[in-house]
């Protein structure tokens, strides 16, 4: 896939990417500014990666959810960060 060869992902990567995906607090801004995937190469890595069925209640789920944009997130929402985040290992964004 483009996406995996332009980026050169590993398959840790990519099971991060997903995980990232399907977390409601995880930005797509937090995707990117970790991978540099944009969210429509996200929709697409998501959609190749996927069964079809998971793929569409993924949809389902994202489409409209102020919590996935950084800029329709109401402002006492602050930084999410996933309770196994410490335990990721390789994950640039613990390491700032």
């Amino acid at each position: 896939m483009k996406i995996i060869e332009k980026y050169q992902l590993q398959s840790a990567d990519i099971d991060r990417i997903i995980e990232m995906a399907w977390e409601d607090r995880t930005p797509f801004d937090a995707i990117t500014a970790q991978f540099g995937l944009s969210e429509k190469e996200v929709i697409e890595l998501m959609k190749f990666e996927m069964h079809p069925n998971n793929w569409k209640k993924w949809r389902a789920r994202v489409q409209g959810r102020s919590t996935k944009h950084l800029a329709k997130r109401e402002e006492e929402v602050l930084r999410f960060k996933s309770k196994q985040q410490r335990i990721i290992s390789g994950n640039r964004m613990s390491k700032r």
